[in-house]
């Protein structure tokens, strides 16, 4: 923990410092909550156009857009709980500054990494589910 600092951002240039840096994890925290929000619309979108591709050259279309709809859509909302999750860490965290008791980042942290873990595993195993009803 932190000592008290108590006085203005002014007085204190470390106590700017540590607010631009707090500001600075949570824009990542924005930055990587889009590209997986990006991420995962592409997942969903890629499976519909392939399926409307299939029915324009006039081949029936025996598979189905669910599963790719669905990994979509999960990274889309994981992607939004990522930018919540960051917005709840960055008022904490400054909340924690301005009282001198700054504590790390922990179980959000671990959270994160996963849930990332998980859905790139899931991700793997529907390539290779697909990869094997499609070749």
């Amino acid at each position: 923990m932190l000592a008290s600092r108590g006085g203005s951002v002014a007085e204190n240039p470390n106590r700017a410092s540590d607010h631009l840096a707090n500001e600075r994890t949570f824009l990542a925290w924005v930055r990587t909550g889009v590209a997986v929000v990006v991420f995962g619309f592409a997942i969903g979108r890629f499976a519909i156009a392939m399926r409307q591709l299939t029915e324009f050259q006039g081949h029936a279309s025996k598979a189905t857009t669910g599963l790719s709809v669905w990994l979509g859509m999960s990274a889309m909302l994981g992607g939004v709980m990522m930018v919540l999750a960051g917005l709840v860490r960055y008022r904490k965290t400054r909340a924690q500054l301005e009282a001198g008791a700054f504590e790390p980042a922990g179980f959000v942290v671990d959270l994160v990494a996963i849930l990332t873990v998980l859905f790139g595993l899931a991700l793997a195993g529907y390539l290779i589910y697909t990869q094997q009803n499609l070749g």
